[in-house]
C-alpha cells in the first residue's frame, strides 16, 4: 500500500498520528528530512521488536526515491505488520511537489 506526497502532507497538516520512518542513511537526513525518525534500511530489522508495538498501526516509510522503503515495507508487512505504507517517490517527489518545505 502506497500513499503520495499529497496524501502524506495532508496527514502531517492535520496532525494525524501515524508511525512516521526515515529509511535513508544520515547525511542524506542532515541534508533535507521531512521530520521522520530515521532507522535506515540497514538497521531495519534492529528495529523490529521495538517496532511491534506499533504492528497494526498505520506506519509510513519513505526514502530517496522510494525503492528502499518499498524494500523496509515488504521487510515489516513480512514480519506481519498489517498497515504500512510507501512514500511514493521520496523525498525527491516531495521536493518536486512543494520544494524544500516540510
Amino acid at each position: 500500500m502506497d500513499i503520495t506526497v499529497q496524501e502524506l502532507k495532508e496527514k502531517l497538516d492535520r496532525g494525524d498520528k501515524f508511525v512516521f520512518i526515515d529509511v535513508r542513511e544520515p547525511h542524506e537526513f542532515e541534508e533535507f528530512n521531512l521530520g521522520a525518525r530515521l532507522i535506515p534500511l540497514g538497521n531495519v530489522e534492529q528495529h523490529l521488536e521495538e517496532l511491534k508495538a506499533y504492528q497494526h498501526e498505520e506506519i509510513v516509510m519513505h526514502c530517496r526515491s522510494g525503492g528502499r522503503s518499498g524494500m523496509a515495507q515488504q521487510m515489516l508487512q513480512g514480519a506481519g505488520f498489517t498497515q504500512v505504507r510507501n512514500l511514493t517517490g521520496g523525498v525527491l517527489a516531495w521536493q518536486e511537489a512543494f520544494g524544500s518545505s516540510k
